[in-house]
Parts: C-alpha cells; structure tokens; sequence
C-alpha cells in the first residue's frame, strides 16, 4: 500500500468509526456498480494486495448476462484480472447504516488499465488532450422517474399514487410538485453533501412523477462522471427507504416523456479564457463540427439498449438529427444563453440510460476531432429541430450498432480493442433479448393469425 493510500484510509476511517463494511465497486460497460462488499480487515488487506475480479464484468449484458460474443468468458477460461482501490475515492453510504464504499480499477496481466473499462477509454481522451492545454469543465443532468416498489416480472411500472393522483400530464417546474416529494428530495440533498456529490438544482419535469436533478460543473470530466453514477445510487437508495424506486430507464412510460441525461462541457486554455465563447470563436464551431460528424456513430453509447429508442419522438425534447442551435432544446447540440464565462456545449443526445464515461468519452472524442479534423460545420438549426429533416440519426437499435460497426471515425478514437468488445457485447446483448417472447407477441398473433 501506498503511504498516501494508507493515511488516507486511516484518516477515513478516523471520521467514520460506525462503519464496518465496505463495498468495493467497479462501474461495468452499462454504468452498473458490481464487485464486493468487504470488512474493515479485509479493506486495509486489499489497499495492500489489491483484489481479483472477472474480467467478464466488462462482458456483461445490463442484466448481469456474460455475453460469450465478448470473448471474456467461458471461452477464455473467465479469468481474472487484478484490481486496486482508486485514491480518493472513499466515501460513505448514508442510506445505509454502518456502510462506506470505495471504487476500484481493473488492470490486464502487465499491469496496464484493462482495455475493456469505460472509465480507462475516457482516460485516454483525456491523456490525449493533454498537449493541448485545455482546462474542461463539465456537469451532467439526470432526469428520472419515481415509480412504485414491488413490481412482478412483466408488469408494467407504476406512479405512486400520492404523485400519480395529481395530474395526468405533468406540470414542469411545478414548486407543488416539489413540495409533495420535499422529504426524500432533502433526504437525497443531504446524502450527496455527505458523499461530496455536487448536487445543484431539483427540478420536476415534464411527466407526472418525473424529476431531474443538476449537478454543479467541476474542473474535471473523470469526476463528473462520477457524480453522475454516484447521483443515480444516492437516488435509488433513498428512494427504497421510503418504499419506492427511482428508474433511469430511457422511456418507462409510452404516453410520457422519455427521461434524459444532458451533458454540458466547457474548455478554457491555461489562462482561464473560455475557448467557446465568442460569436466568432473558431474553437466552438470546430468542436460543434467535430461531435455532429461522430453523431450517427454515438448513437449507440448514447442510447445503448432496446427500450433507449422509444424515446426519440417528435417534440419530446430528444434529438432526431445531428443538428445545433443557440438556446435551442429542440437541437442535439443547444449552446445555452448565458455570460462569456459560462458559454458552452450542451450534448442532448444520451438517455438517462448511458453511461457518463462514455457519453463524456465520444463528446471529448468529437471536440478533439473538431479541432484536428476541422470538419465543416453545418448551418445552425433555428426554430423547431424537428422539422430539419438532413442528418438523420439512426432510430432502432440494431441500426445504431449497425452504424457504429461500419464507421471508423469514433472507433479510432476510442481503441479498436474497446470498440470491438462494445459491438461485441451489444450484438450479444440484442441476440440475448429477441431471445424472449412478451405478453404483447401473444396479443398480436396468438388469434389473429
């Protein structure tokens, strides 16, 4: 162990003298927490030693399925690759009594980063920008659903009824909204102030039972990522306290709003001028050129599953086509009013459903192609973005693999291994759910055929 790990494990440990567990956890390729959950013994043991894990965690569909497509599993004997703690890292679990977690990271044999962790492929990006001098600046925006608890395989999700009884349509930015949910929404205020989460601003949205809430910008895009996977336990956890559950699913609901995670992003050089900002500045519109022209390729990082299509519809507030405009909701890409200062990108495309690492992966991707590439930027969307009909986006899943696999742009970006074991690990995950039948094909052709 390190001397600065161990004082700060100490240290930790000092502050907290009620917890005696520990979760060490690694986000998987669909952002989902897994590893292990450990004693204060055993803590300070894998600060030293470290700890093995799968490899096939990085091989595995969003319902813990290992997609044997990946090659990280029975046909490479599932093997097991070193993981150590992530400084810093350490934080406690407020929902949960006597509970801290920490997060790891998985290394290959040689002790490099395992090429398959999104949190790794972000890594890179950010290495690779490096010689640039930029200073980032980022913050996610998660929408999400509060739904009923004890819910049976098949059935459909419920509204709570004390949220559901309200209205039938919404009412977004409602205070009385807010007001219903005003206990477990400070709840969840004070538990991100105890994990150091930067939560901001609650608001409701368009649907009943539908919320989102800000995170504040930080100075580093690996954190921000962290925020927003760790926004989404504190969430999920308190809401089980007060007997319901929270859903980051992209469109839970057909006749509601799909929920949404917006990303915004800033650069600044050495001196702390902000690069974008400027009617003229060439920074922005070579960044705004460089993510349109990986957009079709995005698509399926930013809308990974099956469900994540359904909620690209008109006037939903989700993007169609690859298109920008200022102060425009109804474009993939908004640049929102505000002071020189704060000017900057908001990438509307990703679902509740993504995962940060990668979302922020291929908007960092884009802007570096940008500025290298410096690929023509098309004209900006003014009005309703639906009825801009160029630049289309792939609308199903498999179109969107589809799409990926025959492109070599972000590929390149992202590492052929990774991107081989994403479209790997996707095309397992599509086989995996066509494999099984629903109510509805029943409905449809049981009788009628």
């Amino acid at each position: 162990m390190s001397e600065p790990l161990k004082t700060e494990i100490e240290s930790f440990l000092e502050n907290h003298s009620d917890l005696k567990a520990f979760d060490l956890q690694i986000p998987d390729m669909n952002g989902v927490f897994r590893g292990k959950r450990v004693n204060l013994e055993k803590l300070i043991k894998v600060s030293g030693d470290g700890l093995f894990l799968p490899a096939s965690i990085f091989g595995m569909d969003v319902v813990g399925e290992t997609m044997e497509e990946t090659g990280l599993g029975i046909s490479s004997g599932d093997s097991d690759r070193y993981c150590r703690i992530i400084p810093g890292t350490m934080m406690p679990v407020p929902w949960q009594s006597g509970l801290g977690q920490v997060m790891i990271s998985m290394e290959e044999k040689d002790g490099s980063p395992f090429f398959g962790n999104p949190r790794e492929v972000l890594n890179l990006l950010l290495q690779k920008a490096k010689p640039h001098g930029f200073q980032w600046k980022a913050a996610f925006e998660l929408e999400f659903f509060v739904i009923e608890s004890g819910r049976t395989a098949g059935e459909k999700p419920k509204l709570p009824a004390f949220l559901s009884g309200e209205t039938s349509e919404g009412q977004l930015y409602s205070i009385s909204s807010l007001e219903l949910c005003r206990n477990w929404l400070e709840e969840i205020s004070g538990h991100c102030k105890a994990m150091e989460i930067p939560a901001d601003t609650s608001v409701a949205e368009l649907a009943p039972g539908q919320f989102e809430i800000n995170l504040n910008h930080v100075p580093d895009p690996m954190l921000a990522c962290e925020h927003a996977l760790l926004l989404k336990q504190v969430i999920k956890g308190t809401l089980r306290k007060y007997g319901m559950n929270a859903t980051f699913m992209a469109k839970p609901f057909p006749s509601h709003p799909g929920s949404g995670m917006h990303l915004h992003l800033s650069l600044y050089d050495k001196q702390g001028k902000n690069l974008l900002a400027g009617e003229d500045s060439a920074k922005m519109s070579q960044a705004l050129a460089g993510v349109l022209d990986f957009m079709p390729e995005s698509m399926i990082f930013c809308a990974p599953h099956a469900n994540s299509y359904h909620r690209f519809q008109e006037n939903s507030y989700a993007p169609l086509n690859a298109n920008w405009g200022k102060d425009n909701r109804t474009t993939a890409l908004r640049i929102p009013s505000g002071n020189t200062e704060s000017t900057r990108i908001e990438y509307r495309l990703a679902g509740a459903d993504a995962n940060p690492y990668l979302v922020m992966a291929i908007l960092i991707a884009g802007v570096l192609h940008g500025f290298e590439e410096k690929p023509d930027l098309p004209p900006e969307t003014i009005g309703n973005g639906y009825q801009d009909p160029s630049n289309s986006l792939p609308q199903s899943w498999e179109s969107a693999l589809d799409c990926f696999q025959r492109g070599q742009k972000l590929s390149s970006w992202l590492g052929e291994d990774f991107s081989r074991l994403y479209s790997q690990l996707k095309l397992g995950e599509q086989k995996h759910f066509r494999s099984v039948f629903t109510p509805h094909e029943y409905d449809w052709y049981l009788h009628s055929v």
